[in-house]
């Protein structure tokens, strides 16, 4: 019998940088690296192992400003031509290391099989979250942006009318899973019941509340699917090119804001915290479908039980979150009765006092108070910053704010980069005169 002669192997070449065209994206090329040949500079260009590289050409393909490309040696641009010449007649053969990077998730999670937003609708005795429809909002430009359906799902006991809301608020699916072991939240009871409905609809990326329930719940779920979790994200967006989510957050101690991709695992699972996200209007008569799927676990098999709830008393009685105007100093204040004038001022204007984190460590304002990364995130109408210079860990809590007056004696504080009405002077003197005028004014309206 005769043999057939064996085709070729094709070349598959080695990925090389191209020098001055990297635009730092933020290490793309590194992440979709299969084989980890990919290493940053502290420049944020990349450095490729020749002898790692397996040639598989994802780093090229993923690369916005095609800074990276294939090279091949002299002997395999001769068999590249040879090839050519007789036609083509050669197949490439995928590197093992390769098929093992593309198989991690099996068949049955290809990417390409998850499709849809989804946002979970937290709830406490029947009443949801506010962050939930804040997500729902943002969800909605996501889904539109990829062109798919967006869902909320929410766990819980006679959780049905909270669908109304959802569809209100943008959703066009809403997803239940109702049974009384789902009355009280419980990390087991609920981490397995969001399990099975993300295993079962498959959506591409999965929005939550970075709140303490949130937070222990995208956790868990995102250990529980091997995927990615981005916590505490103050932007997200949709990279149209690759059809991937953009999650952008604070990074090393907030001096950055690093933008983090989940390339090779889905969902894309992103937390945010409440009013980052601004609440759309709600649509009166707006309908989905609601779509109600059984609880399979039973009582007996989740381990926390819940003996009685006992409700904290409010930390303080202020609400900054929801306040439409706050006066906020910084470390510029210089010592707590200065704060007194600040007060003055937010009782004239009807809003509340807040402060940066350097206000609250020396204790001239409560934790209530405090607005930023480790504090509040706001969305005043009016947000009047006096003497904050405008770190960045302030900014990310109160930059979203509809208008910005900043007041500081250095002209050059990043403060002044995202206010509306910059003003450069002493604080001291320009408080009081500008109490002095809105009096004079509300005595003049009222003559």
């Amino acid at each position: 019998m005769e043999q057939k002669p064996k085709k070729k192997k094709k070349p598959r070449g080695k990925a090389r940088q191209i020098e001055g065209k990297c635009i730092s994206c933020g290490a793309r090329c590194q992440i979709a690296c299969p084989v980890d040949a990919v290493e940053m500079t502290e420049a944020e260009t990349p450095i490729i192992d020749d002898g790692k590289c397996i040639g598989c050409r994802k780093c090229v393909k993923v690369c916005p400003a095609d800074a990276i490309e294939m090279y091949f040696t002299p002997e395999e641009e001769a068999l590249l031509k040879e090839l050519e010449a007789a036609g083509g007649a050669a197949e490439e053969e995928e590197a093992p290391e390769e098929k093992a990077a593309d198989g991690e998730q099996g068949a049955e999670s290809n990417i390409a099989l998850w499709n849809g937003v989804w946002v979970y609708i937290e709830q406490f005795e029947g009443k949801a979250h506010e962050v939930s429809w804040e997500l729902l909002g943002k969800g909605r430009e996501l889904a539109d942006d990829l062109g798919v359906e967006l869902a909320a799902f929410g766990l819980g006991d006679s959780i049905k009318h909270l669908a109304d809301e959802a569809f209100g608020y943008g959703a066009d699916k809403v997803y239940i899973m109702e049974d009384p072991a789902l009355k009280h939240y419980r990390t087991a009871s609920y981490l397995h019941g969001t399990v099975e409905l993300v295993n079962k609809y498959k959506p591409e990326i999965v929005l939550m509340g970075a709140t303490g329930l949130g937070r222990d719940l995208a956790g868990a779920v995102a250990t529980d699917l091997k995927t990615g979790l981005t916590a505490d994200c103050t932007q997200l967006s949709i990279d149209k090119k690759m059809r991937i989510l953009e999650q952008t957050r604070p990074a090393f101690g907030g001096n950055i804001m690093a933008t983090i991709l989940t390339e090779t695992r889905r969902p894309q699972m992103a937390s945010v915290r409440p009013h980052v996200m601004p609440k759309k209007e709600f649509q009166e008569g707006r309908k989905g479908e609601v779509i109600t799927e059984p609880f399979t676990m039973e009582e007996d098999a989740i381990p926390q039980k819940v003996i009685d709830i006992i409700k904290a008393a409010q930390e303080s009685s202020v609400n900054i979150a929801g306040a439409k105007v706050i006066v906020a100093g910084g470390r510029g204040m210089l010592n707590k009765e200065n704060f007194d004038k600040l007060q003055d001022l937010a009782d004239i204007l009807g809003g509340v006092v807040g402060g940066s984190r350097c206000a609250f460590d020396e204790g001239w304002i409560e934790h209530a108070r405090q607005v930023g990364q480790t504090g509040k995130t706001v969305h005043p109408k009016l947000y009047i910053a006096c003497a904050i210079s405008g770190a960045i860990q302030h900014l990310v809590g109160m930059q979203d704010s509809e208008f910005i007056i900043a007041i500081n004696k250095d002209k050059t504080a990043p403060v002044f980069e995202v206010a509306h009405l910059g003003i450069v002077g002493d604080v001291f003197e320009i408080i009081p005169d500008l109490i002095d005028k809105l009096k004079q004014s509300n005595a003049k309206a009222v003559e």
